[in-house]
């Protein structure tokens, strides 16, 4: 057929049914190991590994191919402590000043999560996700961006994957509210924080909640 855009061939990779669930079974069973972290090394983690997971990140589908995100890497000391300083600002509103509900509470009692977030100053690297509410032309003008929530949601979960396929550990913190990270970050009024993303290797002794994840029989229905 005839476009009027530019279009190229697309063959993917096809495997007899065998081979599928064998690369099907192998990928869930390497996911299944991803946890997320609190108690993270100072270990150097290469640049590169970042860059690799945010060009991961890129291969997501968005809404009219607009890719409303922007990954903002930070690496150095002080801007890491401005983070962790604003951030325990707004968790203890959460924790000690009542922010949080009853419900809520009680949702968050198995993690053991608290104010304290003394991992963004261990890890060597901190990454933070904005999500365009809209873009920009180069003389000001606002483009519309579609579907900005689901499409940078799902670039963020293939962030995260590219991250533990590396070895590598993370965490999806959200304080709420984030304006701080806009801030400190000096990114325009077009962007809102989405996730903050503490990335580097977990501690030795690092622990993890013992959660079970849903089974298949509450996740899939057949209709």
């Amino acid at each position: 057929m005839e476009h009027t855009y530019p279009f190229v061939p697309y063959a993917p990779d096809r495997y007899d049914e065998a081979e599928m669930i064998r690369r099907g079974r192998e990928f869930f069973e390497h996911v299944d190991r991803r946890r997320s972290v609190r108690f993270f090394s100072d270990e150097a983690v290469p640049r590169e590994c970042v860059e690799l997971a945010v060009m991961a990140a890129n291969t997501a589908p968005s809404g009219a191919h607009q890719q409303p995100w922007k990954f903002v890497l930070i690496g150095d000391a002080e801007t890491k402590r401005r983070i962790r300083v604003a951030a325990e600002e707004e968790e203890r509103q959460n924790y000690e000043g009542g922010r949080l509900t009853p419900e809520w509470r009680t949702a968050l009692a198995p993690l053991e999560t608290t104010s304290d977030k003394g991992y963004l100053e261990v890890v060597p690297w901190i990454v933070v996700c904005f999500a365009e509410k809209y873009g920009l032309r180069t003389d000001g003008a606002r483009v519309k961006h579609y579907y900005v929530n689901e499409s940078v949601g799902i670039a963020c979960g293939l962030f995260i994957t590219a991250l533990h396929t590396m070895g590598l550990s993370t965490l999806t913190h959200t304080p709420n509210p984030m304006a701080f990270l806009s801030e400190i970050c000096s990114r325009p009024g077009n962007e809102r924080p989405y996730i903050l993303f503490p990335v580097g290797y977990a501690a030795l002794d690092a622990e993890v909640p013992d959660l079970a994840r849903k089974p298949l029989d509450e996740a899939l229905v057949h209709f």
